[in-house]
C-alpha cells in the first residue's frame, strides 16, 4: 500500500491568538442588539488610511444588506475593480441581527450606520465596510447602534486585547471566540527584513457549507500591497480553506471575509516581488486554515472535528471536491459521532463527489473556460487503486482490509478524526474540514429564534 500524502506542511504554524497588526485600532462593545447584553458591536479603524482591502462574499442569491452595500462601496473606491477590492478606512460588525431579507429599509439602515461611522472616522461612507450576523428577517435596532457609534470616541485601543474584543463581539452561537496569527519577515523599504503580522478573527458555527462557508472574518496585516493583489491572493485561499468547510449543508446570506493591509510595518510592497508575495500568501492561508478548522470544530452541537485529506486526484480541484464530499455527508457525520469506523460510508461519499461550481473553480485558479467545463462533473477515481485510512489505520485498498475495529473506534473518540483518501488517478491534493452531527445540533437550531 503506497503511503498517503500528509497534511500540508508548507504553511507556517498559526498561533490561536489575536494580535492586532500595526496601523489599526479596534474595539468590541455593547450596542443593545442582543437581549443578553453581551458584546454585539465590533469596529476596526485604519489609523493612517486608507488601507487596501479585498473581500469575498456569499454567493447566496438573497445577500444581506451589508453584503449589498459592501459591493457598491468597493466598486466606488476602485472603479476598475469588480466589487471585490478597493480602499477602506473603517469596518464594523454587528451581531445578533443579520439584517438579511429586510428589503430597502434594511439597506437604508446599513447605509445610515456606515455614514455614522464615517463621520466618526473622518472619512466618506464609501470607505466603510460592514458585516452582520444573527437572525434573518429582522431589522437592526438602528437608533441603539447609531448611538453606540457616536459614543465610542476614546474607546479604541491598539493592543492585542482590543482585537480579541472584536472576536468576542462577533459571536452568536459560537461557544468560543476564534483567532489566529502568524508573523513572517518581509523585505523592508530601507533594506533588510522587517517582521510583518497577519492576524484574523472569525465567527461562524452553523449554516456553514461551501460555497462559501457561513462565517465572518477580519484578516488584517501590516504588510503593504495593492487591493487587486490582495484580491488575487484571497480568492484561491478561500477556495482552499473556508470553501472546504462544512457543518450542516446550509449557506448563509451574510458570509464575508475581509483581507486588509495597512502597510504600517515598513515592508516594501509585495506586488512586484514574487518571493515576498508567496511568503505573505502562505501566512494569510495559515491564518485562514486555522480559523476554518476552529469553526468546524465549534460547529453547533459538535463534539468531533473531521479533517479529510485527499491525494491522488486528477488535479487539486478534484481532490478538494472529494474531501468536501466526505465532510459534508450526514451519514459519515453520524458515524463519526458514534465512533463507528464504518468505512463504507466514507467510500460512498467519495464516490458521490462532484467538482465545485464554476465560480469556485475560477477562484481556485482555473480559466473561465476550464471552470465551466469541469463544474459539477463527477470526480474521477480508480476503484482498484482507491485507498482509505482512518486515524492512521488503513481500512480499504481496492479491497477491504483487516483491522482492529474496537481499537480504531477508541481512537475516534479523541475530539478529532482524520481521514485520508487516495483516489489513485493523479497528483492532486485537497483537504476539507467538518464536524460530527449530534443531537445538540437539532436542539440548538430548533430553539434558535425562541
Amino acid at each position: 500500500m503506497r503511503p498517503l500524502d500528509p497534511l500540508p506542511s508548507h504553511l507556517p504554524e498559526a498561533e490561536r491568538t489575536a494580535r492586532l497588526p500595526r496601523g489599526f485600532e479596534a474595539l468590541g462593545t455593547t450596542a443593545g442588539i442582543k437581549d443578553t447584553g453581551a458584546p454585539d458591536l465590533a469596529v476596526v479603524l485604519v489609523q493612517d488610511g486608507p488601507a487596501a482591502i479585498a473581500a469575498t462574499f456569499t454567493t447566496n442569491r438573497l445577500p444581506a444588506a451589508p453584503v449589498q452595500m459592501n459591493r457598491a462601496h468597493l466598486d466606488a473606491t476602485a472603479p476598475e475593480g469588480d466589487g471585490r477590492y478597493g480602499w477602506v478606512d473603517a469596518m464594523m460588525c454587528t451581531s445578533g441581527c443579520a439584517n438579511a431579507a429586510t428589503g430597502e429599509a434594511g439597506l437604508a439602515d446599513q447605509r445610515t450606520l456606515a455614514a455614522t461611522l464615517a463621520t466618526h472616522a473622518g472619512t466618506q461612507p464609501e470607505r466603510v465596510i460592514a458585516m452582520s450576523t444573527g437572525l434573518i428577517g429582522t431589522r437592526l435596532p438602528i437608533e441603539r447602534v447609531a448611538s453606540a457609534l457616536t459614543t465610542i470616541t476614546g474607546s479604541f485601543r491598539t493592543d492585542d486585547e482590543a482585537f480579541a474584543d472584536v472576536a468576542e463581539a462577533m459571536r452568536t452561537t459560537d461557544s468560543v471566540a476564534k483567532a489566529a496569527s502568524v508573523t513572517v519577515e518581509l523585505p523592508s523599504t530601507e533594506g533588510g527584513l522587517v517582521p510583518v503580522t497577519v492576524s484574523g478573527v472569525a465567527k461562524g458555527v452553523g449554516m456553514i457549507h461551501p460555497d462559501m462557508a457561513t462565517m465572518l472574518s477580519f484578516v488584517l496585516t501590516d504588510a503593504s500591497a495593492q487591493p487587486a493583489t490582495l484580491s488575487r491572493m484571497l480568492r484561491p485561499i478561500v477556495a482552499r480553506t473556508w470553501n472546504q468547510t462544512s457543518v450542516d449543508g446550509d449557506q448563509s446570506t451574510n458570509d464575508t471575509v475581509l483581507l486588509v493591509a495597512s502597510g504600517a510595518a515598513g515592508a516594501a510592497p509585495v506586488d512586484d516581488d514574487p518571493e515576498a508575495l508567496a511568503t505573505l500568501e502562505q501566512a494569510v492561508e495559515a491564518v485562514a486554515r486555522s480559523l476554518a478548522r476552529q469553526q468546524a470544530a465549534d460547529g453547533e452541537g459538535a463534539a468531533t472535528l473531521i479533517t479529510c485529506a485527499v491525494s491522488g486526484g486528477l488535479d487539486d480541484a478534484a481532490a478538494r471536491a472529494a474531501a468536501r464530499a466526505v465532510v459534508s455527508s450526514d451519514l459519515l457525520k453520524a458515524a463519526v459521532h458514534g465512533a463507528d469506523p464504518n468505512w463504507g460510508r466514507f467510500a460512498m461519499a467519495v464516490g458521490n463527489a462532484v467538482t465545485a461550481p464554476a465560480t469556485s473553480l475560477e477562484a481556485a485558479g482555473l480559466t473561465p473556460e476550464a471552470a465551466a467545463a469541469r463544474a459539477g462533473q463527477p470526480v474521477e477515481l480508480d476503484p482498484d487503486s482507491l485507498q482509505i485510512d482512518i486515524e492512521g489505520t488503513p481500512v480499504f485498498a481496492g479491497v477491504p482490509l483487516d483491522y482492529d475495529e474496537a481499537a480504531l473506534s477508541e481512537r475516534m473518540k479523541n475530539g478529532e478524526v482524520t481521514i485520508r483518501v487516495d483516489l489513485g488517478v493523479g497528483t492532486g491534493f485537497g483537504e476539507a474540514f467538518g464536524c460530527d452531527l449530534t443531537e445538540e445540533y437539532v436542539i440548538e437550531n430548533s430553539e434558535y429564534s425562541t
